[in-house]
């Protein structure tokens, strides 16, 4: 596969990202933003999920299409981002036509950085403000690492992150995901710094380290830090139905599994949304290569957000750079 210009969710035309971050806080949001209403589905792997308007994605429900995706730390304040988003979108004249009113249709996700050492000592809740930002912030350019729903992220033993990565299949279908990274396991092997996502790596998108020839051992985990999901938005230009976006979503698990382990664990509420702007018609060959391609995407975009993850006064864990650069 080739990478997209990008290398980001955004190579998929017609989408743009915003992300709000609050170093205080030690917590951000991330919102994915169709030009036009988007067919989605969802896949909730993990056991101890955190979600909005989830329903409304099943194939017999009413309402076709969404008009944003949001991922958010916060647990379920978190949720509260998505009020943000959908001000934004009513303001912009956005949503879904009910009774003569516009109703923007936003499911969102969450994570739990709860016990990241940020200040969470708030009166109002700030996650509704961090989606406006976010939603008022969006673009092509897809920041990476310490920013968005990935700001207070962990994983076992390093600081987690927001990472984005792209694929074009040969007939020109475009692939991408968008994910925070917030695992119970582990990104890297053992006590190395080679990523399990190694074998899927384009252009040292995340340093060219290699493959881990010896994995062997029990993973770690951070069970004594509690605070964990991984949650992701796979995009295509490909037309799909709502059934089929949940296909694509499901298929992209396998992407989340190769990349962190464990993954999906009782203690994760591991999510993976799928949208599709519905521009390009999907070949025989392409049907059987998207959820494939999913997967390898979403596996780079979650070492992509490690790899790039900063350093901030008061972090549980250090950085990838900081202990294997």
């Amino acid at each position: 596969m080739t990478t997209g210009a990008w290398n980001a969710i955004t190579d998929v035309p017609g989408l743009t990202v915003g992300q709000a971050s609050d170093a205080a806080l030690k917590s951000g949001v991330s919102v994915l933003v169709g030009d036009a209403p988007m067919v989605a589905g969802v896949h909730v792997m993990g056991g101890a999920p955190g979600t909005r308007e989830t329903d409304l994605l099943r194939a017999d429900a009413t309402v076709e299409a969404v008009d944003a995706l949001v991922l958010s730390g916060g647990s379920a304040f978190g949720l509260d981002a998505v009020s943000g988003v959908v001000e934004g979108l009513r303001a912009d004249g956005r949503g879904f036509q009910a009774a003569g009113h516009l109703v923007p249709i936003v499911p969102g996700a969450i994570l739990f950085d709860l016990a990241n050492g940020g200040n969470k000592a708030w009166r109002t809740n700030p996650y509704a403000a961090l989606g406006r930002a976010a939603y008022a912030e969006r673009g092509r350019n897809v920041a990476l690492g310490t920013v968005g729903a990935g700001t207070g992220a962990t994983v076992a033993g390093l600081k987690g992150g927001l990472g984005t990565a792209s694929a074009v299949l040969p007939s020109g279908v475009t692939v991408g995901a968008l994910v925070a990274v917030n695992a119970l396991g582990q990104v890297t092997t053992g006590d190395r710094g080679r990523f399990w996502a190694a074998p899927f790596e384009e252009v040292d998108e995340f340093g060219g380290l290699g493959i881990e020839t010896s994995a062997a051992g029990h993973p770690r985990t951070k069970l004594d830090s509690p605070g964990n999901t991984t949650i992701a938005v796979i995009a295509t230009d490909a037309i799909l139905t709502k059934a089929g976006a949940t296909r694509v979503a499901m298929a992209a698990h396998d992407g989340m599994a190769r990349a962190i382990v464990p993954s999906h664990t009782p203690m994760d509420g591991d999510l993976v949304f799928a949208a599709s702007t519905g521009q390009r018609v999907l070949t025989p060959e392409d049907q059987l290569l998207l959820g494939h391609v999913a997967a390898t995407c979403l596996a780079r975009a979650i070492a992509r957000g490690i790899y790039h993850a900063t350093a901030d006064p008061g972090d549980p864990f250090p950085t990838w750079a900081d202990r294997f650069g």
